[in-house]
């Protein structure tokens, strides 16, 4: 049976707003846009299958994801689960002031910064230790700072930034799974670092 898979999901449970909000679970759900067992999922993020199998189990029981089958490995079975949507946007008719669904929205992205560069660091340690074994490892990083004046002028930058980024990908992502895999990590968050107020 073919599970279909939204291409956005507007959450109107507080439930599934605030599984959403866990950083860990944030990023299993994006790892899900094709089936994935919790093993192939623990891989993907350096984690536990064990605890990897406990979030997605969250995850099904709100309805964010869901069982699309399973598969033998050796002498498991292994339960496939696959997102309902690839991208998720927390409803208005959660009954929030915008002030509140703002201060939510930016505190998941937060969370989720601090989970995506704790794998950062995990990752570079583990690829520097193959570069030190004199295996090459192409990679690139890019950092720069940009002064924005209004709420309207970030928000409209994060919008075409998403926007010129997913074009780039599409671009560039090959249709053959056995072709290299690259992790593409992007993020904009107030310079904070300088002891000034963060607006």
């Amino acid at each position: 049976m073919e599970h279909q898979i939204q291409e956005t999901c507007y959450v109107e449970s507080p439930e599934q707003a605030t599984a959403l909000l866990h950083p860990l679970r944030a990023e299993i759900l994006s790892k899900l846009t094709e089936p994935a067992s919790a093993a192939e999922v623990a891989r993907m993020i350096n984690d536990t299958p064990q605890r990897v199998n406990y979030h997605l189990k969250a995850l099904e029981k709100v309805g964010l994801a869901r069982r699309v089958g399973t598969r033998q490995v050796r002498n498991l079975v292994e339960v496939l689960y696959r997102s309902i949507a690839r991208t998720f946007v927390i409803s208005e008719l959660l009954g929030l002031n915008p002030e509140a669904m703002q201060r939510i929205k930016d505190q998941s992205s937060l969370s989720h910064l601090i989970t995506i560069s704790d794998r950062i660091r995990r990752d570079a340690l583990c690829l520097m230790e193959q570069s030190d074994q004199a295996e090459e490892i192409p990679s690139a990083t890019l950092a720069m700072k940009l002064q924005l004046e209004t709420e309207e002028k970030r928000n409209e930058f994060v919008r075409e930034y998403v926007q010129l980024v997913q074009e780039l990908v599409a671009k560039y992502q090959s249709p053959n799974p056995a072709d290299d895999a690259y992790n593409v990590i992007l993020a904009v968050y107030p310079d904070g670092g300088q002891g000034g107020d963060v607006k």
